[in-house]
């Protein structure tokens, strides 16, 4: 009797430990896409305050960069075309900056920046 309440036992603990363990590895997932989101959305912030300015062609292509470095990592399935939609403009963004059109520029990066803005709303409503 002793030897099942054992059994018993241990299976409760391994159990219990699997399910904490997978929770707190699902909110490490979470948090990692909403630093990337943040981070992608002040990047993005970033270069388009830098346009406006009238800053040279390499200051404003270095925070344009790494959004796109770190949209990367914004993932999520719900608004994955979104977010290649806003890469795209991003891709585009550098394109006019390097024909030297920050007016094209800029409205292809006031695109990116609300459509990032919509995927981390939608994001953030599901979690």
């Amino acid at each position: 009797m002793k030897f099942l309440k054992f059994i018993v036992l241990s299976a409760a603990m391994a159990t219990m430990a699997m399910a904490s363990t997978s929770s707190f590895a699902a909110s490490k997932e979470a948090q990692k896409v909403i630093e990337a989101a943040e981070g992608t959305i002040a990047k993005v912030e970033e270069t388009l305050s830098l346009i406006e300015k009238g800053a040279d062609k390499a200051a404003i292509l270095a925070p344009l960069g790494e959004a796109r470095q770190l949209q990367k990592e914004f993932r999520y399935e719900q608004t994955e075309r979104e977010r290649q939609y806003a890469n795209n403009q991003l891709k585009a963004a550098r394109a006019a900056l390097d024909e030297g059109d920050n007016k094209k520029a800029e409205a292809a990066v006031r695109d990116a920046l609300k459509i990032l803005k919509e995927m981390k709303a939608t994001y953030d409503a599901a979690h």
